[in-house]
């Protein structure tokens, strides 16, 4: 029997209603999100002086960081710096990307040479840890806290893609030998769902330290999470109001100023880049620049002469949008030369995801190889120096 016409009326407003409440829930949880951003303003550590001079870079090595058995892929790697001019690599492994059997190892950097990896976190030990099943693990990023212990921030999801990802941040005391669950970072109060992590972390004048963060389901935004020398989080801000960036590469420039550098989704295929004057608290949005980015992440770190080094892809004829690894210098964060090519090939070929550190007066860069292993090379830097 045909329902009666009020009350079909009645149901189509109970449903109108809904989808209002929900909108403004969502409203008032975003509106939330960004009540922090102040509390995400920092004195980021910039350079304490600057030493005059033309950069010159010279490769002292190139190798592939040992892979686990049985591990055909490999990707998104990350370093934290230890004492003793040592370093810890992560990266995931596995037979492919979201496999079943993708876990995240590490292995450390130590007399000139990497050690055998070791496991560090998988489905499992992650889901166990957590309390809920974890269906896939993915990027990592690492930093070393003032007091010694390495904070590692872990992509992990439970349902769906990687649009339904939380960041799982782990605690090692002991170098990278353990890690213990802290917390799934609160990114949101609502889903706390859709947030994903790629870039190097950046320290703080306080000890403390930014966590680059980005939104994506949709559209996608850069954020940062700030966070205490004890390693809780104090504040969160948006960078910029672009809705087609993500995988922000932030650089210090002075007590107050901070540059980032964003991964572009969108059709102008440009590298795009933001400005905060006030400490991260608030950024805006500057014009993309002139360097190519078919949607591939990049890495950025200023030298002690005050230059900005840029390790991203390029596309050359023949070739395709992760096949060649760049390295480019700036003064002014606009204007780009290049200065090496780093890792090259055919159409098809993949150096990517690529990340970087500086050790006293070398830098160290890794990066994804063709989708089975990370490699790593290492640059002397000299500044004004005849070579």
């Amino acid at each position: 029997m045909e329902r009666p016409l009020p009350s079909r009326a009645a149901a189509r407003r109970r449903i109108a209603l809904a989808c209002m409440t929900v909108v403004l829930v969502i409203g008032a949880a975003e509106s939330a999100r960004w009540t922090r951003s102040a509390r995400a303003a920092a004195a980021p550590s910039a350079l304490p002086s600057l030493v005059p001079g033309r950069v010159t870079l010279s490769e002292l090595s190139q190798s592939l960081i040992p892979m686990p058995r049985n591990t055909p892929s490999a990707h998104a790697s990350a370093m934290a710096p230890l004492p003793g001019d040592r370093m810890l690599a992560f990266w995931w492994a596995g037979s492919r990307e979201s496999g079943p059997d993708v876990k995240v190892y590490a292995s450390q950097w130590h007399n000139g040479k990497w050690g055998e990896p070791w496991e560090v976190a998988s489905r499992d030990s992650l889901g166990k840890a957590l309390g809920f099943g974890v269906r896939r693990i993915g990027n990592p990023v690492a930093w070393t806290g003032p007091d010694g212990r390495i904070h590692l921030y872990v992509v992990a999801t439970g349902l769906g893609g990687w649009a339904a990802s939380r960041v799982a941040h782990l605690v090692s005391p002991d170098e990278g030998a353990s890690f213990a669950m802290k917390r799934v970072l609160p990114m949101s109060p609502l889903f706390n769902t859709s947030v994903l992590v790629r870039t190097n972390a950046v320290g703080l004048v306080d000890g403390g330290w930014w966590l680059p963060v980005y939104f994506e389901l949709g559209i996608k935004y850069p954020m940062l999470m700030a966070f205490g020398p004890d390693g809780e989080p104090t504040g969160m801000a948006r960078i910029g109001a672009r809705t087609t960036t993500l995988q922000p590469a932030i650089v210090p420039v002075s007590g107050t100023e901070a540059r980032a550098w964003m991964r572009d989704a969108s059709d102008e295929r440009r590298v795009q880049h933001a400005y905060s004057r006030d400490g991260g608290a608030s950024w805006e949005d500057l014009p993309p620049l002139a360097l190519n980015n078919e949607n591939t992440s990049m890495a950025v770190l200023r030298l002690e002469n005050g230059d900005f080094l840029m390790l991203h892809n390029h596309i050359r004829d023949g070739g395709s949008a992760r096949s060649l690894l760049r390295l480019s210098l700036s003064r002014d964060g606009q204007t780009w030369r290049t200065v090496a090519d780093v890792a090259s090939g055919g159409a098809g070929a993949e150096f990517s995801y690529p990340t970087m550190q500086l050790v006293g007066r070398e830098l160290h860069v890794t990066y994804t190889h063709q989708r089975q292993a990370i490699a790593h090379h290492r640059y002397r830097i000299s500044i004004g120096e005849n070579i």
